[in-house]
């Protein structure tokens, strides 16, 4: 293999490294987080898909303006 090649990112890190990746990946935790908290509350897995819902209702605006305020 050329030096070139060994350099060059593979696709794999170009997608874990942009911005976009690591959006979903902070999301994704922060949806996990919650599915643990409100299952602790229940108590039983409350399941992924309804985490995500109730996560979306009622966190991920103030989620996202958070990051924003953040990230500037």
């Amino acid at each position: 293999m050329s030096d070139e090649m060994k350099e060059r990112p593979s696709g794999d890190d170009l997608l874990k490294n942009s911005s976009l990746y690591r959006e979903f990946q902070a999301e994704r935790e922060e949806i996990l987080k919650h599915k643990w908290i409100e299952s602790e509350k229940a108590g039983h897995d409350i399941g992924f898909e309804r985490a995500l819902t109730d996560w979306i209702i009622k966190h991920r605006a103030k989620w996202r303006k958070s990051q924003q305020t953040a990230n500037r």
